[in-house]
Order: structure tokens, then sequence, then C-alpha cells
């Protein structure tokens, strides 16, 4: 089974930036990065098809996040400006290898998960 691990996390004060990436052990479909908050369900932010490269982004995301890959290197990246308090969560990064039409955001679509990096927006 494929592993993966993030890095990057950290704190930052709203309106700042943070990139995030995450590494494969090996070949992947799908790349994802979800993030959760104690008490509510894990929700997912972008994923990206590592062959096409095409990409999808959950509402929360869109036009602050970017997801992207460095295909030689399996890794992908999260970049997150303008952040807000309320993007303060955990931060996983999730690996599938099963051929999809889509990188859905559903966590069952994906069966390998980093240990999680947290990211602190402060106001």
């Amino acid at each position: 089974q494929v592993r993966v691990a993030e890095s990057g996390g950290g704190s930052v004060q709203a309106g700042g930036s943070l990139r995030l990436s995450c590494t494969a052990s090996g070949w992947t479909w799908c790349m994802a990065w979800f993030r959760q908050v104690p008490g509510k369900e894990r929700e997912g932010v972008a994923s990206i098809a590592t062959s096409s490269g095409a990409v999808n982004y959950a509402d929360s995301g869109k036009g602050r996040f970017t997801i992207s890959q460095d295909n030689g290197a399996n890794t992908v990246y999260l970049q997150m400006d303008n952040l807000k308090p309320e993007d303060t969560a955990m931060y996983y990064c999730a690996a599938g290898t099963k051929a999809q039409l889509a990188c859905y955001l559903w966590s069952s679509a994906y069966t390998s998960w980093g240990q999680g990096t947290q990211v602190t927006v402060s106001s």
C-alpha cells in the first residue's frame, strides 16, 4: 500500500499563506487534501488526478487554495492564500490507486492517509 507523509503546517495570521506538501511512496491515481476540526467530520479540500492533472476544489477553498503536483517526485502541494480563522484544522493528505472517472472529495475514495499536519490561523 502506498504511504503518504505531509509537511508544512504551522501558525499564521489571517490573510497569510501556507504551503503544505505531501509525498507518496509510489504511484497514485488521485491525491487529495482533507481537513478536520475536532468534533466535526473530515471534509475534502482539493484533489488532483496525478496522470491528467485535473483538479477539484471544495467551495471552501475555491479562489484561495491551489493544488499542484511534481509528478517526478510523487509530491502534491496545497498552496493556501488569504487564510481565514475558519481554515484552522488538521490537514490530511490522502492517496488512492483505484482508477476513477474523477478524483472526488470523498474519504471513501482514498485508501492511504497521512498523519496530518496542523494549520492554525489566528484573527
